[in-house]
């Protein structure tokens, strides 16, 4: 046995997810991707049928790639929040509120500050709000829908 001494390993603890969603897009979303992608066949049938099935098929593959790629990831661990492509510390977060229906349409409209983080989706209703403390951001709050508005607040404020 070596009596060497072993590294510790970094502190796990602050890699656990506390809360971790996806903003998928909504079922309307893909029907009407599976359309645009079907709608090219009318374009390239005069062409040949074979080239219309074809392009339709590759458009599909192309615009669902895209969907799936841009769709941003919501993860909470006990040090950081990351939306999207942003991360932040959470020593950094103050208040955190969330809002739904006339509430959340004026939290994404007029009641929006201009230096606010967004990553808002049009097929999620609901949106998060939490305030930036860092006094070398700008950034006054980050805006972001959820589809589970609640969960994501608790895991924030707890």
């Amino acid at each position: 046995m070596s009596s060497a001494p072993r590294e510790v390993p970094p502190n796990t603890s602050d890699r656990t997810v506390l809360y971790d969603e996806r903003l998928w897009p909504s079922f309307w979303v893909w029907v009407i991707a599976t359309g645009f992608s079907s709608a090219t066949i009318v374009m390239f049938a005069p062409i040949s049928m074979l080239v219309g099935y074809s392009v339709a098929a590759v458009v599909a593959a192309v615009v669902f790639t895209l969907l799936i790629l841009s769709t941003p990831r919501i993860t909470v661990t006990p040090g950081t929040l990351s939306v999207g492509r942003a991360t932040i510390e959470r020593k950094y977060l103050g208040e955190v509120s969330w809002f739904a229906g006339e509430d959340a349409t004026f939290q994404r409209g007029r009641g929006l500050n201009g230096l606010t983080y967004l990553c808002i989706r049009g097929w999620i209703s609901p949106v998060v709000k939490v305030e930036v403390t860092d006094p070398e951001d700008r950034t006054p709050y980050w805006l972001t829908s959820s589809r589970t508005p609640e969960r994501l607040a608790a895991a924030l404020a707890g």
